[in-house]
């Protein structure tokens, strides 16, 4: 098997026992960027491949080991353009708080990966600079918005990645590419120097090839930080050695999101996944959200309030690009009119309406509400079950083009995953399944602060049923088993 198919932690041991050397592994998914990039196109921007292979450093392992970088997460010297042409130009001036953190141990960065613009999609269609692909499937999407970072971590062109997850932008492409991805408990890891979408769900969080390296990422990037006023001050998560015994675990298959419209094959995963946890002795029960089904709606009021407020800053005046205008409010008209995508424009306007003088109360304070009722439901749940899970998305990874023209077809696509972050809950989605050789993704979800539990649960799984061992194949080469 090519180094760049394997996991941060067996690398790290082949290193630890100099049966590797470390530039190899780097060189390795070097490789893999070089002869995969053209068709995947998961990043936005490479750094120079013999810049890469010099920043490993023998004394520190981590450098050994390549991470990718979602465009929306400040790397100081570096682009961030947030895959939005009216950031097109911009260079971060410093390192987001989760930067300094794996720069502390010398993680070695290839590049920031392409996104959603502003991370406002499912699909990663929404990117000013074109789409990303589906490792397992060229035709198809990658999911969204950090398809580049589950897609690069897919091919092998990073061994592991940080994305952003809003309403499930880690999980779900997580899903579609195969791969592990973690949505931690809001607050616990910083969001400075993370670019805003929905300030109160915005949250980073590892994308990896299977549940150890997430629990090794994430133990990485966790913590309190004074630069956030939304960082928790609790104490942080450890790595230990994941043991995935769940005996006598009460898990809650979420009955509402076993949704009608589901794929069919999707729906026998998740039937095939609960056996495996009922053989692994755990016990397993459907339980009733009532107001789950209210998500949707509700995500889509709160998040582009936010969203049109948090946009304002760019204006064309501070930073980025800068239309042509006689007047500075038609400059900033221009400037916006022409910086933004369609679906930026879109949620930035429906985002003004809800809040504006007349429907600020029917629509916006309403949706909150209805936030609080969804989060009383999962707080019930977890009074009867250690653990609640569902599929990560109700459907497989569709066609590039297939929803573009149909926005709310593509929202109703994260049904399984929005919930999580309106009740602010850690989630992790794990592979459990392929139909027709794409992927599909069990969502595990635990009450807030418990990731380690997420961890064990998901590792007994993967144990037991290894989909995370399967590597795409791209033109005729097959990467992996």
């Amino acid at each position: 098997m090519d180094l760049a198919d394997l996991t941060a932690h067996e690398l790290l041991t082949l290193i630890s026992k100099r049966e590797i050397a470390p530039k190899d592994v780097v060189k390795s998914c070097i490789d893999r960027i070089e002869r995969c990039e053209p068709l995947i196109k998961a990043y936005l921007y490479i750094r120079d491949p013999e810049e890469i292979i010099n920043s490993v450093r023998e004394d520190m392992p981590y450098s050994a080991i390549p991470i990718a970088i979602k465009d929306n997460i400040l790397v100081r010297g570096l682009p961030n353009t947030c895959a939005s042409k009216i950031l097109s130009n911009f260079i971060a001036p410093y390192n987001a708080t989760v930067i300094e953190k794996l720069k502390e141990k010398s993680f070695n960065i290839t590049g920031k990966t392409n996104l959603d613009e502003f991370a406002m999609g499912s699909s990663t269609e929404n990117s000013a600079f074109g789409p990303t692909r589906n490792p397992w499937d060229l035709e198809r999407v990658p999911g969204g918005s950090s398809g580049g970072s589950a897609a690069s971590v897919a091919i092998g062109s990073s061994i592991w990645a940080l994305g952003s997850d809003t309403g499930g932008s880690i999980r779900q492409p997580a899903s579609f590419c195969g791969v592990v991805g973690l949505k931690p408990t809001y607050g616990t890891v910083s969001r400075y120097g993370l670019v805003a979408f929905a300030s109160s769900l915005d949250q980073i969080g590892p994308i990896t090839k299977d549940v150890t390296d997430c629990a090794l990422l994430y133990s990485f990037i966790n913590g309190h930080d004074p630069n956030d006023s939304t960082s928790l001050n609790v104490e942080p998560y450890r790595y230990s050695p994941l043991t995935g015994d769940i005996r006598g675990m009460k898990i809650g298959l979420i009955k509402e999101l076993l949704v009608e419209g589901i794929d069919p094959s999707v729906e026998r995963c998740i039937r095939d996944a609960v056996k495996t946890f009922q053989d692994l002795g755990a016990i397993v029960e459907e339980v009733s959200l009532p107001h789950i089904s209210y998500s949707v709606p509700t995500y889509y009021i709160l998040a582009p309030a936010e969203a049109s407020s948090n946009l304002a800053r760019f204006d064309g005046v501070r930073y980025g690009f800068r239309a042509g205008g006689k007047t500075a409010e038609e400059m900033m008209s221009n400037t916006r009119g022409e910086g933004f995508g369609p679906e930026v424009k879109r949620r930035i306007m429906l985002g003004t309406y809800v809040l504006s003088a007349g429907y600020y109360e029917a629509f916006y304070l309403k949706a909150l509400k209805f936030r609080n009722l969804i989060a009383g439901d999962f707080k019930k749940a977890f009074e009867r079950f250690d653990v609640l899970i569902s599929p990560t998305s109700p459907i497989l990874p569709f066609k590039l083009g297939e929803k573009v023209e149909n926005p709310l077809e593509m929202y109703l696509s994260d049904i399984c995953t929005i919930p999580i972050n309106l009740a602010g809950l850690p989630a992790i989605s794990i592979p459990c399944g392929f139909v027709n050789n794409l992927p599909v993704g069990l969502q595990i979800i635990g009450p807030v602060f418990s990731e380690s539990r997420l961890f064990e649960v998901a590792y007994g799984f993967e144990q037991a049923m290894p989909f995370h061992k399967r590597r795409p194949q791209l033109g005729g080469n097959t990467y992996g088993v």
